[in-house]
């Protein structure tokens, strides 16, 4: 596959996975998440970027390659792994993408706020209908790829420039890289990155959707890796432009609003205009997140009936609505985000190591013999995440008593 020249349709499928698993972990949670822990850490943060984007690596590479070498979804392989054990995940990651994306919703909302001025539940509205009219296509899928591609491309260079406009110290960066000053104070951020960038339903989104196009078989492999690894590597990009984008700011010694930190670093940066310039970037980072959670999501629910994939673009459209609803007539629901954030701590860890029994057991994926550098790099991963859960699981005491 990779000497081979890539069709058109080819190259399209590739970006398009590739760019719907970094957009869905592209967020709102993604941005705030990342100007906070820069502003706490400084150039010490980037230490615990590059960890997470080794750790992201392995998780996702693992769960890619054996969903698509057997064109199963994880759900599905998860079941044959341990009997009931899929649909259970299903469950967990269908209610937590339900959750998450009426916050993404709602970031959206706030993008058009903040760029035209309008309510932010009626540029919620907005948003819905935007997406649904993406899915109520002919040629959904495909549209979705273009979609996602250019807001990916967008959100990308727009915080490129914000990076070269503040002027960070680079040097420090690459020093604290490697050495950082307190790496223990660096766990939690790596944990609660590696949540945010590959937790819950994310990991399978891209991989769901080379399964939906039919790039299943070990013959597509090198393909199929390609793929996960530039799908994290432009997260991981993404997410050192905005670092050092913010870094540039805080180093001078400013303070951000604490009320809406992202917003505050692109003001300081760029004057008046700035938050106009977040506005776009959280707009499009919320609607094509709205897009990956609820094509992920619904990809989750084909394996409890038929119906659930012959009217897969009617159940995407009821979701993205529903969560539409509840912003709107409700608010933005902050325990229910918490409670997303904690079923995004758990699901990974326990689904992973379905992936991986499942990758050893010749009944599932047949003779495929799977790596075993890349089952120990597996196993980190879960190690990883499993530190991911013990948070999750603190979050929803403090939500229990709050």
């Amino acid at each position: 596959m990779e000497k081979q020249k890539m069709s058109a349709s080819q190259k399209r499928l590739l970006f398009g996975a590739i760019f719907l698993m970094a957009t869905s972990a592209i967020g709102p949670a993604f941005l705030t998440q990342t100007t906070v822990f820069t502003e706490k850490h400084l150039a010490s943060f980037a230490f615990a970027i590059l960890i997470s984007i080794i750790i992201d690596i392995g998780a996702q590479l693992n769960i890619w390659r054996v969903l698509t070498v057997t064109g199963k979804r994880g759900q599905d392989i998860a079941n044959e792994v341990f009997k009931g054990l899929g649909s259970f995940i299903a469950i967990l990651i269908v209610m937590g993408g339900l959750a998450f994306n009426i916050g993404n919703v709602a970031g959206a909302g706030l993008g058009f706020n903040a760029l035209f001025g309008v309510d932010v539940k009626l540029g919620a509205v907005i948003t819905a209908i935007l997406a649904i009219l993406i899915f109520s296509s002919k040629s959904g899928a495909k549209v979705m790829d273009v979609i996602t591609q250019i807001l990916g491309v967008l959100m990308l260079l727009t915080v490129a420039f914000v990076m070269f406009k503040t002027q960070p110290p680079y040097g420090e960066a690459v020093t604290k890289m490697v050495l950082p000053d307190n790496p223990a104070a660096l766990i939690m951020p790596i944990i609660t990155i590696v949540g945010g960038t590959v937790g819950g339903y994310i990991t399978f989104a891209g991989a769901h959707r080379l399964i939906d196009d039919g790039m299943v078989g070990q013959k597509n492999l090198p393909f199929v890796s390609r793929a996960a690894n530039m799908g994290i590597i432009t997260t991981g990009v993404m997410r050192f432009f905005l670092f050092l984008a913010v870094l540039g700011v805080v180093a001078t010694g400013v303070h951000l609003n604490p009320e809406n930190p992202p917003a505050s670093a692109f003001q300081f940066a760029l004057g008046d205009i700035g938050p106009r310039i977040f506005g776009l970037v959280l707009l499009a980072a919320a609607l094509t997140s709205v897009i990956g959670a609820a094509y992920t999501s619904a990809s989750f629910l084909k394996g409890f009936h038929p119906t659930f994939s012959k009217y897969n673009n009617i159940v995407i459209i009821i979701f993205i609505v529903f969560s539409t609803i509840v912003f709107v007539t409700i608010g933005k629901p902050v325990k229910l985000l918490i409670l997303a954030g904690a079923f995004n701590g758990l699901i990974l860890p326990i689904t992973l190591s379905a992936i991986l029994v499942a990758s050893r057991k010749k009944s599932i994926v047949g003779d495929y013999k799977h790596p075993t550098w890349l089952l120990i790099l597996g196993i980190v991963a879960v190690l990883a995440t499993i530190g991911a859960g013990f948070f999750s699981i603190q979050a929803l005491i403090d939500l229990w008593n709050s």
